[in-house]
């Protein structure tokens, strides 16, 4: 009777050197591509200093009037879901520094200012901070007083004819330096929109590996009402019975390697679109959404962290109302 497969003639040992080089191999593996993925950004466990706060009740809810979980169980940030000071230590001991892309093109310079000021008042208070200004004016970058341990970086880029350019390219130039620099830079990447001010508290509570956030405009509505691209010939589409939230492109983020990985998949499905001579109804938002369903975010932003009240008021849900539109009149910035 011949030796069993897998075995040599001698018996076990070679049975084990073999586990031991498929051990060996896999650590390899693990090594290699964590190193690849960048700098380790996730929230690990780490010790805290003695702190004092209020104990988590199991049998009472931190809110009762909106959801806050996901089926896929990622939490939906809401006030009164968090403690801020918590968050703040674990992140203070794993020394993060987040990165905050926005783009200041063409007339939209003029919104820059306020975005920035706002920043250092509201924007990760107490945590090291890279703003990124991609800009086709770097001349005409103010000048904002900083905190400690935060940079402004102005990153020249061209201007586009149409506004709708501007917003698609977006994905293309942030998952570009992604590549070339942010991996290297930051933990957690950040992307906003510049006609927007901060007007509160803006802080670790949103970071995770890929967060979202809802729009304002549909936080409440089925999802047949959601303006997502609905022809089938876009690499954006979804069908009337699909899709979990409608995220908004003016804020969303996570980890480097996860927003390296969303802006390369959404520009590569764009461009897939443009060579189909077809353009998704709301650009890079439709393609953001179509991601996002098929790449569940970590984390999901209440519309606290994107409101415009000039358009919505103020709902009692609403506790804070985070990151705002600042009021303008869209057309005559876009066409100037």
């Amino acid at each position: 009777m011949g030796p069993t497969p897998g075995y040599h003639l001698a018996g076990k040992p070679q049975y084990c050197s073999l586990r031991l080089v498929a051990f060996l191999l896999i650590i390899l593996l693990f090594v290699f591509f964590g190193e690849a993925a960048g700098k380790p950004i996730s929230l690990h466990v780490v010790t805290l200093p003695r702190m004092v706060y209020p104990q988590p009740k199991v049998l009472t809810p931190s809110r009762k009037d909106v959801l806050v979980l996901t089926p896929w169980l990622a939490p939906i940030v809401w006030e009164g879901t968090f403690n801020i000071d918590i968050l703040n230590e674990q992140f203070r001991v794993q020394n993060v520094t987040i990165g905050l892309t926005v783009f200041a093109i063409k007339k939209y310079m003029v919104f820059l200012k306020l975005f920035l000021e706002t920043a250092e008042e509201h924007f990760m208070v107490g945590h090291k901070v890279n703003y990124y200004v991609f800009t086709d004016r770097p001349a005409d970058v103010p000048r904002v007083p900083l905190r400690g341990g935060r940079r402004l970086l102005v990153l020249e880029v061209p201007g586009a004819a149409r506004w709708q350019d501007v917003s698609m390219r977006r994905m293309e130039m942030i998952g570009s330096f992604c590549a070339q620099r942010f991996l290297r830079e930051v933990d957690f990447l950040v992307c906003a929109d510049v006609d927007m001010r901060f007007r509160d508290h803006v802080g670790v509570e949103i970071l995770s590996q890929l967060f979202g956030t809802l729009h304002p405009g549909f936080y409440g509505a089925a999802r047949e009402a959601f303006t997502y691209e609905r022809r089938p010939q876009s690499r954006a589409h979804i069908p009337r019975d699909q899709g979990d939230f409608y995220y908004m492109g003016a804020f969303f983020g996570g980890s480097v390697a996860e927003v390296h990985r969303l802006t390369t998949a959404c520009h590569q499905a764009m461009m897939a679109d443009w060579a189909n001579g077809i353009e998704a109804v709301w650009h890079d938002e439709s393609h953001l959404n179509r991601y996002l369903l098929d790449h569940k975010p970590t984390k999901v932003l209440s519309p606290e962290y994107m409101w415009d009240e000039q358009l919505l008021g103020w709902p009692a849900i609403m506790k804070k109302l985070r990151y705002v539109a600042v009021p303008k009149d869209h057309q005559e910035i876009r066409h100037r």
